[in-house]
């Protein structure tokens, strides 16, 4: 149902810092109809050409300046995941993805009130970098 929102088309790309590729990046819409504090994103999981991304490689951010783990977002209720605003979803990866064309799988989870199990979608893209 909310597999639209995940993995914005065109947000697909290498992460520069200070001069260096430091990773890859995308951005996702939330999964429900209203924002929620961010500890309650319950997974976050990327899939590069057919290869599960470690867990504990990808941080994440409602802003684009504070990032935060997954393991570290569990315990994040000072920021908000608002509709509508982009969570934006890093792998820490020196260099990057390699030049040229990425089957790019995002599943996103979220626990909401009410709501008894976590819920979510996901979404393949085929990616040029």
């Amino acid at each position: 149902m909310f597999d639209n929102y995940v993995f914005t088309e065109g947000t697909a790309r290498n992460i520069t810092e200070d001069g260096q590729v430091i990773g890859f990046g995308l951005d996702t819409l939330i999964t429900y109809y209203r924002g929620i504090p961010l500890s309650m994103v319950h997974d976050v999981a990327l899939t590069i050409d057919d290869e599960a991304v470690p867990r504990g490689e990808l941080v994440i951010s409602p802003n684009d300046a504070d990032w935060f783990t997954l393991a570290e977002a569990e315990t994040v209720t000072t920021y908000r995941w608002e509709y509508g605003t982009p969570l934006h979803v890093r792998w820490l990866r020196p260099g990057g993805l390699t030049p040229g064309e990425h089957k790019v799988k995002l599943e996103l989870k979220v626990r909401v009130a009410y709501i008894p199990a976590p819920f979510g979608g996901e979404r393949t893209r085929q990616v040029t970098v």
